[in-house]
């Protein structure tokens, strides 16, 4: 079963990152709820770089409770609420086990899984470690998007209850891999491509991916 065991929100604030002010959307706090889910973002939450976070192939960012105490263990430290700027920390739903393309119903609202959540500097603004980013790439441990079907109120303590199962079954965790130029193989990137419901974002690195490739190709 998957639930919603933290909702977080927040609107952007300005923090300091190698010398220079940074404002950021990564320091989310839990509500109980409940808050609107519409189809950009969650209610009282916000973004300070619209074009890479937020929006409608991005209005939900998930984190899984689960990675939580191996973060703890590596890093020596305490991770706290929405520790990697998630609006949703769940179980139940891990990056290997998750296929985009699925849909849930969660509370009043209706929600489909569209891309991986790619690691990014403010990871490392915000745990100050500088390898974070590049860690959490190689562990797989990402998280992904939402994009959402039907708006509606959520609360903490709510269950994602599968509605659709995507039938062509390519993980978030495939794809994240793909997005991180580990996976050469042209076959692979084509069936990621074929993919109706992947985010038009992804769809445009992964193509130019493949673009490379078949140059390559052609000049060995």
């Amino acid at each position: 079963m998957a639930v919603i065991q933290a909702l977080n929100a927040g609107r952007p604030v300005e923090v300091e990152y190698n010398g220079k002010p940074l404002l950021t959307g990564i320091y989310k706090q839990p509500v109980p709820g409940p808050l609107y889910l519409g189809q950009e973002q969650l209610e009282g939450d916000g973004q300070a770089d619209r074009v890479h976070h937020g929006g409608p192939d991005k209005a939900v960012c998930v984190y899984p409770l689960e990675h939580y105490a191996y973060w703890e263990s590596v890093l020596g430290k305490t991770m706290g609420p929405a520790a990697f700027g998630e609006n949703f920390t769940v179980t139940g739903l891990l990056e290997d086990e998750v296929y985009i393309g699925d849909v849930y119903r969660v509370g009043e609202a209706v929600v489909e899984v569209s891309q991986p959540r790619y690691p990014c500097f403010k990871l490392s603004q915000k745990h100050g470690i500088k390898e974070l980013p590049a860690q959490v790439l190689a562990t797989g441990y990402s998280g992904f998007y939402l994009r959402v079907l039907q708006e509606g109120s959520v609360s903490a303590g709510d269950e994602l209850i599968p509605v659709q199962a995507q039938p062509d079954r390519i993980s978030v965790r495939e794809v994240l891999y793909a997005m991180a130029g580990q996976e050469r193989r042209a076959e692979v990137l084509e069936r990621i491509l074929a993919l109706d419901r992947l985010s038009e974002v992804v769809r445009v690195q992964l193509q130019k991916l493949l673009g490379k490739l078949a140059s390559q190709e052609q000049t060995e």
